[in-house]
């Protein structure tokens, strides 16, 4: 199971997007009763980081039943939900910030959920930020050991991230993946467990 966070719904890709002015494929679509896939409007906000998590969680995820996207507001979610001019805009009035209960209460409830249908063995890979508390503090107290992230991505900024996962899929190779669990987090980023620590 991986989980893609977010792309920011507040950046200059995204007033392009909501602009009424803007005439490209997406922003029509988006703006019409069927809207566009949130993975979809995502990749065009995020560019090739979210485009690198989504390739990457397609290929090696058993189906996409095994990816979900963490949102501002509503939990979970598919890569395939269809939003909308307005829901576009209700995200971007939200923020991912664990003292929000806006942001917080729906990730709780549906990541509750999905600890409880995991399988014995399954894993829930990050596919996102390791480096502030936002996504890993709560889904580390509510998935404990099995919540794991790419070993990899361990100082590597966003970007590089987003190329080496598109790699990892052109190579057909499957990145290693580390427990969360027992990390050390030294100033802004987290390194992977000092067995002598």
């Amino acid at each position: 199971m991986f989980l893609l966070s977010p792309a920011s719904t507040s950046g200059k890709r995204a007033k392009l997007l909501l602009s009424a002015r803007a005439t490209f494929d997406l922003a029509v679509r988006v703006r019409s009763s069927e809207g566009a896939s949130i993975g979809e409007v995502f990749s065009f906000l995020s560019g090739l980081y979210f485009r690198g998590k989504l390739t990457y969680a397609r290929r090696f995820a058993a189906s996409v039943s095994g990816i979900r996207v963490i949102t501002s507001d509503r939990g979970l979610v598919s890569p395939d939900l269809r939003v909308s001019l307005d829901d576009i805009r209700t995200m971007a009035a939200g923020s991912i910030d664990p003292s929000h209960p806006a942001y917080r209460a729906p990730l709780e409830r549906d990541v509750t959920g999905l600890a409880r249908g995991l399988e014995a063995g399954e894993d829930v890979v990050l596919l996102g930020s390791i480096a502030t508390g936002k996504y890993s503090d709560i889904l580390q107290a509510l998935l404990g050991a099995r919540l794991k992230f790419p070993e990899p991505f361990v100082g590597l900024g966003d970007m590089s991230r987003g190329g080496m996962l598109l790699r990892a899929v052109r190579e057909e190779r499957e990145l290693a993946y580390v427990p969360l669990e027992g990390t050390v987090r030294r100033g802004r980023r987290f390194e992977p467990p000092d067995p002598d620590y």
